[in-house]
């Protein structure tokens, strides 16, 4: 059965009330971290995001700050670790075994990947700092949105991280997030702006707010669903209309529940990461929620070293009640008479304070706590031991791989992964792509992502650390036996690029294999032209010493 428009407008509107009510205790738990770690979020979950003052202070429960010093390393933590701005984090490979060998369709891939990384970076796109926006949220909700569109006014991308208030999601029968509710207010002036296609319809209240001065920055709220087409009938992936694109495209405004808009993806535009989830549970749980009860804990030691810390400053004063207080002066120089007796024993005595140490111990194993959870003290261990030999910062490395291989992982097939689709589906879109190879298109123009970067390297680790291990044993065992045989097991000349790949050496620094035979071609001549001139004189010698034995010969 077909849906008209406004059956569409209320199916949307009781969608997104249903999801909005069943997520409570969510935002609840949400708010009490906003609370203690990123303040300029707290009361947002609770508040309607129109409603807040701009500028107001939020910091108001927030005593201690490790947890909000902690979140945006952990953001940094996650960027250089999975998306280093600085260098090319990914490739891309054909799918199929013989098409990677084929060089014309290496070169098209190259050239596909250096388009994306020169659109997903430019100015316009906003890329860097909305992704960092999205690692934040994941660290302090677990859950995180980077929508990813065309930019309407220069072409190319264009990037928002979501605010967690704001959107709403559901999955499929296989776990994953295909379906997004956006809630967000727009002014009349700006719903406007936004809808003007010929196929849009605003109702007449936002029309008439529009035009008229007074009411032009009048709020509204609109209701965007991104759904799987195939959820009703009506899909047909022959068409070329939003009618064949995979996913439908609804935007509803709640005055008059109307529906302005009837658009679609081909690909889901949002890229939604999740740090770890609990059994039955859509939005994912965050290093914050683990170590909450640190948090609050450290606001509680917090407000207590400096209760004790003023008593000690500006102590509390005990004295017999014989009156001498009355005119008791604590200014600097000042003289108390009555403050001591007549045998110079003092009269006034200062309250104890207790033994602020105790309480410093304490915090230091919270913050440890919160630290470890955020992944600090993970990558401080380089620079708490900056005298350690290679060997060992590649084993450092190889652990660091080990334990960050889980959540980076799940960051990579679940976030990155629909993101780099979404974006290649764009600048497809956009005409931004070269042509396609015949045969790549043959074989349906699949492809995969290969991750280059640090992460993955620090999960290579293992190849060159195991390699160096072997190196420092077989060295002690060269030395005892001057017996160099085992180093003959060792390929170099396959082991060298690999390890130099490993370690992150930049490509323009690593000679390619015809500069390395040329210059070992040089060496060999050089050696063997050193070694006739130093064999040289002897054989000089001897040449000298047979002329003389042949002219001793008797005729």
């Amino acid at each position: 059965m077909k849906m008209g428009r406004e059956d569409i407008a209320a199916s949307v509107l009781r969608r997104w009330q249903h999801a909005s009510t069943n997520r409570g205790n969510w935002e609840s738990h949400w708010e009490e971290i906003a609370k203690r770690i990123l303040p300029s979020y707290a009361g947002s979950f609770q508040t309607d995001l129109s409603l807040r003052s701009q500028g107001e202070k939020r910091t108001d429960e927030m005593i201690d700050a490790t947890g909000a010093a902690a979140l945006p390393r952990f953001a940094a933590v996650m960027e250089s670790m999975l998306t280093p701005r600085n260098s090319l984090w990914h490739k891309l490979v054909a799918g199929d075994k013989v098409l990677k060998k084929n060089k014309q369709v290496r070169v098209f891939l190259e050239d596909v990947r250096d388009i994306l990384f020169k659109e997903r970076y430019s100015a316009r796109a906003n890329y860097a700092s909305q992704q960092f926006e999205t690692y934040m949220s994941l660290g302090a909700f677990g859950t995180g949105d980077l929508f990813i569109d065309g930019n309407a006014r220069d072409g190319g991308l264009r990037y928002r991280a979501l605010h967690l208030s704001e959107i709403y999601f559901a999955e499929n029968f296989q776990g994953q997030i295909d379906t997004a509710l956006r809630r967000f207010p727009l002014t009349a002036r700006q719903a406007l702006q936004m809808f003007t296609k010929d196929d849009d319809t605003l109702p007449e209240q936002i029309l008439d707010a529009s035009a008229d001065d007074k009411q032009s920055e009048k709020m509204f709220y609109f209701v965007h669903c991104v759904k799987p087409r195939e959820d009703q009938e009506g899909y047909d992936a022959e068409r070329k209309d939003v009618k064949g694109m995979r996913f439908a495209s609804y935007y509803v405004a709640e005055a008059g529940k109307m529906l302005v808009r009837d658009g679609g993806y081909r690909t889901f535009p949002h890229a939604i990461s999740r740090y770890v989830t609990a059994p039955r549970e859509t939005y994912g749980r965050s290093p914050a929620m683990q170590v909450l009860p640190s948090l609050k804990l450290l606001n509680e030691q917090k407000r207590t070293i400096l209760k004790q810390g003023h008593r000690i400053v500006d102590p509390v004063l005990l004295a017999h009640d014989d009156g001498v207080l009355d005119t008791f002066s604590l200014k600097n120089g000042a003289v108390n008479f009555g403050g001591v007796s007549a045998d110079g024993r003092a009269l006034v005595q200062v309250l104890p304070t207790g033994n602020l140490a105790e309480v410093k111990d304490l915090i230091k194993d919270e913050r440890s706590v919160v630290n470890d959870a955020f992944l600090i003290t993970l990558f401080q261990i380089l620079v708490d031991t900056p005298q350690m030999t290679a060997t060992e910062v590649l084993e450092r490395t190889r652990e660091k791989g080990m334990l960050l291989g889980p959540t980076m992982g799940r960051q990579q097939s679940e976030a990155l992964g629909p993101q780099i689709e979404r974006e290649i589906d764009i600048l497809s879109e956009q005409g931004r792509l070269p042509p396609m190879p015949d045969m790549l298109a043959q074989a349906s123009a699949e492809y995969e992502v290969e991750y280059d970067s640090p992460m993955s390297r620090a999960m290579r680790a293992e190849e060159g650390a195991g390699l160096f291990r072997t190196v420092d044993w077989v060295r002690e065992y060269v030395n005892i036996t001057q017996d160099r045989a085992p180093l003959d097991w060792i390929d170099w000349d396959t082991a060298m690029p690999e390890i130099l790949d490993i370690q992150a050496v930049p490509s323009r620094w690593i000679r390619d294999v015809e500069a390395v035979v040329a210059l070992r071609g040089e060496r060999a001549q050089q050696a063997q032209i050193q070694q006739m001139t130093d064999a040289a004189p002897a054989i000089a010698g001897a040449m000298k010493s047979a002329q003389g034995l042949k002219g001793m010969q008797p005729e």
